[in-house]
């Protein structure tokens, strides 16, 4: 009789097709990077092909790779179901959640994937809109779980992730000289624009706000086309952004906190299970894939330290 496939070995096969390499991989199912390795072998050795091959610094599959990351990621959402089916303390219902269209961008896809593997009979609503509008449908109760950017001045929030804030524009268009710098910002109550012009205003730049939208689409393709400069957040760069710095004229900026809001009286298994997936999966993001010099200037950054609730940054 033909021996089955190991589903540990299938689970850790797919954290190292999604991350990339063996080291990422050993992050996200909690082992180290020389058990990912034998696991890896064991199960070579029981397909009898091989399934990874060296890409520069990471691990790419193989043909047989491929074809074999389609049946496990069918078996791993199989077993999932069939082990949820018979917990009797498996989470049920609809849970609201919402969040800015940046963060849902950027970090939303690999929550709602985690999540919903090991939930799948929660129901998830997610609404997209800025900070300030998630917080008052919060106090309204219209939400369960809103992740924000932390403000402790005008509302409360769990701190999950800190990260630099980052001045912004087009690495392929020069700006304009002996010209006020343009602005394209969130809108009147953001609070990445409110601190944006506090900082020029505080360097005596002047600038000009030429394009407000709280869609962070609208906001980078006006960066991408040359035709603004912007504040962003380290992940939330891409490709064909330069980084700006105090040589460039302009001032460092307070780093960015993320939040979570919880509605009260939720239920703390619910509560307790979506706050430890937006966490995990906030710890496993790195900055977007940018330009050679812009990856260098953001692997020189010190890495910041994830505060506690509560805890305020100069300038905050």
């Amino acid at each position: 009789m033909t021996a089955p496939l190991d589903i540990d070995q299938l689970q850790t096969f797919v954290a190292i097709a999604d991350a990339g390499s063996f080291t990422k991989a050993a992050d996200r199912v909690f082992k180290t990077q020389s058990a990912v390795s034998m696991q890896m072998r064991r199960l070579e050795e029981r397909i009898r092909k091989p399934l990874f091959v060296k890409d520069g610094r990471g691990n790419r599959l193989t043909p047989e790779g491929e074809k074999l990351l389609n049946y496990a990621r069918r078996m791993l959402r199989l077993n999932n179901e069939a082990v949820a089916a018979f917990d009797d303390n498996r989470l049920e219902g609809t849970l609201r959640i919402g969040t800015p269209d940046d963060y849902a961008d950027r970090y939303m896809p690999e929550i709602i994937q985690r999540f919903a593997r090991s939930h799948p009979n929660v129901e998830l609503y997610i609404v997209c809109e800025p900070s300030v509008d998630l917080a008052e449908k919060m106090s309204r109760g219209e939400l369960d779980i809103a992740l924000v950017t932390h403000n402790p001045l005008e509302r409360e929030s769990e701190v999950v992730r800190t990260e630099p804030l980052c001045w912004v524009m087009s690495a392929n268009h020069p700006l304009p000289e002996n010209a006020p710098v343009p602005l394209a910002v969130g809108r009147r109550d953001c609070q990445w624009r409110r601190l944006a012009c506090a900082s020029l205003d505080a360097v005596g730049r002047e600038y000009q706000i030429l394009f407000t939208s709280w869609s962070s689409t609208v906001v980078a393709s006006a960066v991408l086309a040359g035709m603004a400069v912007s504040v962003l957040p380290e992940s939330a760069l891409r490709t064909g952004m330069k980084v700006l710095g105090q040589p460039d004229g302009f001032p460092p900026l307070a780093p960015v906190q993320i939040g979570i809001m919880k509605r009260p009286g939720l239920s703390t298994s619910l509560t307790n299970a979506i706050t430890a997936h937006i966490s995990a999966c906030l710890d496993n993001i790195t900055p977007a894939n940018v330009d050679d010099e812009l990856d260098r200037d953001v692997k020189m950054w010190p890495r910041l330290p994830r505060l506690k609730a509560g805890h305020m940054l100069p300038g905050w």
